[in-house]
């Protein structure tokens, strides 16, 4: 079974920074729903809908579902995706906890060179695409995380470097050292939505811009607060609604929900969802490449991607919005 022929008509593709590479306006992460015991049809189905729709970016980690979900895909590149390897951007992380003892975790040369190994290993593959730190260390130096990302380019392991959770002077100074080594940093991979937006509060994507580097935004729905699903409370079986989420009810007050509320009548005014108006409104900013989106099901992903065929807004939507959000 073949994927369509019209899969690139639609999706839109932007530049990370300054660089040669382009990625799908929406990405697909694998953080939830690709673990073992995660029904493996349904994984399928889900990256062959995305890939469907014009999404080449299947965005990984070693820690999603600690390897498994790198060993899906890693079957899936063996089989439905044969044909398709250079189509596509499959980006992995290293650098939290992994395996036991001092190398398990953290920057160094050798646990992020180690972890490399190991995903693509699992990953069946020779190089991946983008190698991202995961997250700045302070116990560690940036140069040899940086050099260890430089290295990784070198040996033909990974095609691009990324960094992921950078703010501030850890960002400049990490952009800075990838710059000098000869392997630019393409993306900066950052929590933003409408409820957390510390990603241009504090500066960052201003600073990204400067810099010549892309973001990609991951929890553009607030854990799900802005994909409609709590317009009339918190369902059971919602993420929120799970006993030890890390999304809880606790965290989702009346005040947020009237937001959300309003947020919802907003999109209807404008013939979307509350999910596809948030998507559309994290890609509105000048330098974001792309949005990650999760799934549990491939209906989802379709929904999601049609954000994009009404991407732009009236200055008289982005003032309700900015309305909305400001209210205490």
């Amino acid at each position: 079974m073949d994927f369509s022929p019209a899969r690139y008509k639609t999706m839109i593709y932007n530049r990370a920074g300054r660089t040669g590479l382009k990625l799908p306006g929406i990405s697909i992460g694998l953080w939830q729903n690709f673990g073992a015991n995660d029904p493996f049809e349904n994984q399928r189905q889900m990256l062959r809908t995305a890939f469907d729709l014009g999404i080449t970016n299947f965005d990984l980690a070693d820690l999603y579902a600690r390897g498994a979900a790198e060993i899906t895909v890693g079957k899936l590149l063996k089989t439905d995706f044969r044909d398709h390897r250079d189509e596509l951007i499959i980006s992995t992380k290293a650098g939290c906890q992994m395996w036991d003892g001092p190398y398990g975790t953290r920057g160094s040369r050798k646990h992020m060179i180690a972890a490399l190994d190991q995903s693509l290993k699992r990953l069946q593959l020779d190089y991946v695409d983008i190698f991202y730190n995961h997250r700045p260390d302070p116990a560690e130096p940036l140069e040899e995380t940086a050099e260890a990302l430089a290295d990784a380019v070198r040996q033909g392991k990974a095609l691009y470097v990324a960094i992921s959770n950078y703010f501030g002077e850890a960002s400049r100074r990490m952009i800075s050292l990838l710059r000098e080594s000869k392997t630019p940093c393409v993306i900066n991979q950052v929590r933003f939505n409408m409820f957390d937006r510390m990603a241009e509060t504090s500066g960052e994507f201003r600073e990204l811009e400067k810099d010549g580097v892309g973001s990609m935004l991951y929890s553009p729905l607030a854990q799900g607060l802005l994909s409609g699903r709590y317009l009339n409370g918190i369902p059971a079986d919602s993420r929120a609604g799970k006993p030890g989420a890390s999304f809880g009810a606790d965290q989702i007050s009346e005040t947020l929900l009237a937001k959300v509320r309003s947020l919802h009548e907003i999109a209807a005014d404008r013939g979307q969802s509350l999910a596809q108006m948030a998507l559309c409104w994290n890609l509105s900013f000048p330098s974001v490449t792309s949005v990650l989106i999760g799934a549990s099901h491939p209906e989802q992903i379709t929904e999601n991607v049609a954000a994009l065929e009404k991407p732009t807004f009236s200055e008289d939507e982005l003032r309700r919005i900015e309305e909305v959000l400001a209210k205490p």
